[in-house]
């Protein structure tokens, strides 16, 4: 059977026949349609799969760990970055090792559209010295989660599969021929000291992880995933091609399938080193395809006992920043690439803008309005829709830094004598990351007015729920708020005045406030309307 399907539901799809017992995630484009996918399947459903939102990736990786432990499996998402939230026990996964199969999987984003970075998640598992797998199409990404808990079962270690934006947001014919795979039941660790990283256990374990890696790399070499493809008139090349993932499908498009020198496509490390040394002794140079950081070209050019040229990112040949794309891999080649349309000299540009009705609105609105009494003001926010908040016409933040960072930067700047420091941050983000932040500066009774703009969901991402809705006041109050400058507001147009005027008093109090203006997001209060007509219908 064929299904259409977005890289991401293949994986969610791959992941369910897999027999996991539970995906946990925190949503972050462009993993997010993963878990909504597994979320909404009526065979996860009858299967009982966990599919609760976490609070962050931290919290996600550690209660895959849980799964992990009593012998079931679980698959882990997150975007990029999200990998820096969780590195902790990412890395430590390693040294534990695994009892049921556990599944990172980190969606990066080449160009950044919607994110801080172009991180590579690659550098994460070869830090963490854990196998990874990235598909080259929508096929393998299905096909790769069976195989990548069943790796991870049989070497006791957790696997990383790696997509960028392309694979994870489009559409390709999957064939869907299997059954979903029974659940583990449940089993403990033979060895459960393992689990207990003191000093002795991680040093042992340390020695063994490390000793393992030949094996990997053998894993690699001989994996279905791996292959070097070479012409059938065999002989010695001009050159030779190394393609990491989807750059195999970009080649592929740019010659039109039909290529007339050897390419070693990788989906699957540690990089099989046999494999670069065959094709580097049939070439005179490789150029190195790869989606992100220069990371294969730069293990190749430690790898090889042979003379060879290695071009790719770090020569020039391939962009150094930004996606690779078909028509960027043309270029490498020297191939002619279409005309691309050139840009309108009557349409506008259309920067992104938060929603009209969208309660951040009234929220800035107010604030610009008091901040211009304040010289120095400074308003430091956070990552979400909010984050517009620095475009026209509101202008008002001066930071974006990561998750959380909004309120540990205002204390930082406060404790410096800036006045005032004003922090805005999301309902999600806050639960996210900024509660530890509030507890610094509620600690050290930093002069800072926080703004927890509220709209009940995780809207940048879609709508999901969010971790603290109905409970942030409680939250505030436990870690030290006093009551009196904890501040609820509904943020509409006719409320303006009142707004300004609780900012202002707020400000002018010499410590740690809160305020909190709430109000549903559009876009989901929108859907729930029309989804309230259609029942009635």
């Amino acid at each position: 059977m064929k299904k259409l399907l977005l890289g991401d539901q293949a994986i969610a799809l791959g992941a369910i026949n897999a027999g996991i017992s539970g995906v946990y995630a925190y949503p972050g484009t462009p993993s997010t349609e993963i878990t909504e996918f597994i979320q909404s399947s009526p065979v996860a459903r009858e299967r009982g799969l966990h599919s609760r939102w976490c609070t962050n990736e931290k919290t996600a990786m550690e209660a895959a760990l849980g799964v992990s432990y009593v012998g079931k499996r679980a698959l882990v998402c997150m975007k990029h970055v999200g990998l820096n939230v969780c590195a902790d026990p990412f890395v430590n996964s390693a040294m534990t090792g695994v009892n049921g199969g556990v599944v990172v999987l980190v969606a990066d984003d080449p160009s950044m559209h919607s994110s801080q970075n172009e991180q590579d998640s690659r550098f994460y598992a070869k830090f963490a010295m854990i196998p990874s797998l990235e598909p080259s199409n929508q096929q393998e990404a299905y096909d790769m989660m069976k195989y990548a808990f069943d790796l991870s079962e049989k070497q006791g270690l957790p696997v990383l599969m790696r997509v960028t934006t392309r694979m994870a947001h489009s559409r390709a014919a999957v064939e869907i021929d299997e059954q979903p795979r029974e659940q583990n039941t449940l089993a403990f660790p033979q060895k459960a000291k393992d689990w207990v990283l003191l000093p002795a256990n991680a040093i042992r374990r340390n020695n063994e992880v490390t000793a393992q890696q030949a094996t990997l790399e053998e894993l690699s070499c001989a994996s279905q995933y791996n292959s070097l493809i070479v012409p059938a008139q065999g002989g010695h090349y001009k050159q030779g091609v190394i393609t990491c993932g989807i750059a195999y499908n970009y080649l592929m498009d740019a010659f039109e399938s039909k290529v007339d020198f050897p390419v070693l496509k990788i989906t699957q490390y540690p990089i099989p080193k046999k494999l670069v040394n065959e094709l580097a002794a049939m070439c005179d140079e490789i150029v190195v395809l790869e989606e992100g950081q220069p990371i294969v070209e730069e293990l190749v050019r430690g790898t090889l006992p042979t003379p060879c040229t290695i071009k790719g990112r770090l020569t020039g040949e391939v962009n150094r920043t930004g996606e690779l794309t078909p028509d960027g891999v043309k270029a490498t080649f020297g191939l002619p690439c279409k005309v691309v349309y050139a840009k309108s000299e009557v349409v506008l540009p259309r920067p992104p803008a938060l929603c009209q009705g969208c309660s951040h609105r009234d929220v800035y609105t107010a604030l610009n309005d008091v901040i211009k009494e304040y010289p120095n003001a400074k308003v430091f926010s956070d990552i979400g829709c909010y984050t517009l908040g620095a475009l026209p016409p509101f202008r008002t933040i001066s930071s974006c830094v990561d998750m959380g960072a909004s309120i540990t930067m205002a204390k930082g700047a406060a404790d410096s004598g800036l006045f005032p420091a004003i922090a805005v941050i999301g309902d999600s983000t806050f639960t996210h990351s900024g509660m530890t932040g509030l507890l610094d500066a509620i600690n050290s009774k930093a002069n800072i007015t926080v703004v927890i703009s509220d709209n009940l969901t995780t809207a940048m991402t879609g709508g999901q729920d969010s971790a603290g809705t109905g409970r942030i006041e409680s939250i505030c109050l436990g870690l030290g708020v006093e009551p009196e400058h904890l501040r609820v507001m509904l943020p509409i147009p006719k409320n303006h005045d009142e707004l300004c005027s609780i900012i202002r008093e707020e400000i002018e109090y010499p410590g740690v406030s809160v305020i909190i203006p709430r109000r549903e997001c559009i876009q989901t209060m929108n859907r729930k309307l029309k989804q309230k007509k259609a029942n009635k219908a």
